[in-house]
């Protein structure tokens, strides 16, 4: 009895696995699906030329750019209270930044034996004496400055001050 039951479950298994497979049939109609999708996408596309217009000479018209760096440059605001010195103008250029005030004194004695009117002003935030060459009223003229500057002070920058 035992060996007719084992026969008999052992038979169902194999009926049931031989049920499951998948046939040839279902995967013949996908892949023939497939294939005239693909030639009806391929009768549809529909090859665009570009079209070219004749080109026609004209004579070139002069044109001046005028480029003015004076919008694209950055300015620095800070908070400045003037040590040594006239006053600060809107726009300054520095040449030095020192922790010391020593060190900000000797470097404005040689920009003022240069012809410079160099002053020394202080930002308590950062504790930092700022050694400014030249102030002046218009943003303009603190670009010329500043790069007449940078041959001797590559570290020159610009400050705006309210």
């Amino acid at each position: 009895m035992k060996k007719n039951l084992i026969l008999l479950a052992v038979l169902c298994c194999a009926m049931v696995f031989a049920g499951c497979k998948s046939k040839e049939s279902a995967y013949k109609k996908a892949y023939e699906k497939a294939k005239a999708q693909e030639e009806v996408t391929a009768e549809e596309e529909v090859v665009e030329v570009p079209v070219v217009t004749p080109m026609v000479e004209a004579p070139a018209e002069e044109t001046t750019v005028v480029v003015s760096s004076a919008d694209n440059e950055s300015f620095r605001t800070e908070d400045l209270s003037v040590v040594d010195g006239d006053a600060l103008k809107n726009y300054s250029v520095v040449v030095g930044s020192f922790s010391l005030k020593a060190n900000a004194e000797g470097l404005t004695d040689t920009l003022r034996s240069a012809g410079y009117a160099a002053r020394i002003a202080y930002n308590a935030d950062r504790n930092m004496y700022r050694v400014v060459a030249t102030s002046f009223d218009t943003r303009g003229e603190a670009i010329a400055s500043r790069d007449e500057l940078r041959s001797r002070y590559p570290d020159a920058w610009l400050l705006y001050q309210q």
